[in-house]
């Protein structure tokens, strides 16, 4: 099995990092639009599809099916992901999900998130396993390409929105 890995520190509380990524709107203002993403449905833990998917928070048992035309070329690929884990603690907190249905012959994602009320350091690591067998397996060195660049780029959005965020309110509460 491969692993993917990317760290990033955002000048961000937990508390706000945690949340942003709690919902699909989250997932949503991440994923680089070269990717083509459309959520086609988000299933609750308890089994009910939910009519305003942006609003629904990622606890544990929620089903999201997911659609991609990476470049906009080529059939939709179409994905359904579940939540498995989602825990906080004390500084720190973490959510996992899997593929259920895609393009990987395995996807195991795992998001952790470990900070303060300044600062979080996010961690999204990957273990993966392609499809087609040994010819999948000899390519696995290659997808560290694609992971990479749709990694850095959400990881980029993700600083770009929350430090953004965290400064405009910081902006505000100097000014009140």
């Amino acid at each position: 099995m491969a692993t993917y890995e990317r760290r990033t520190t955002v000048q961000a509380p937990l508390e706000s990092v945690w949340e942003f990524h709690s919902t699909v709107a989250g997932l949503e203002s991440l994923t680089p639009d070269w990717l083509g993403l459309r959520v086609e449905a988000v299933i609750g833990p308890d089994g009910k599809r939910r009519d305003d998917p942006q609003s629904v928070t990622l606890e544990a048992g929620t089903e999201i099916a997911l659609s991609l035309q990476p470049f906009g070329h080529g059939p939709r690929q179409h994905w359904t992901s579940r939540i498995i884990e989602r825990t906080r603690g004390d500084g720190i907190a973490r959510f996992r999900d899997t593929m259920d249905d895609g393009p990987f012959e395995h996807w195991e994602h795992s998001h952790t998130f470990a900070g303060n009320d300044e600062e979080t350091t996010v961690i999204d690591r990957v273990d993966y396993r392609l499809p087609f067998g040994p010819l999948g397996t000899l390519t696995t060195p290659f997808s560290v390409v694609g992971f990479e660049g749709m990694f850095r780029e959400r990881h980029r959005e993700m600083r770009r929105v929350l430090e953004t965020e965290q400064a405009s309110g910081a902006r505000e509460r100097t000014q009140v």
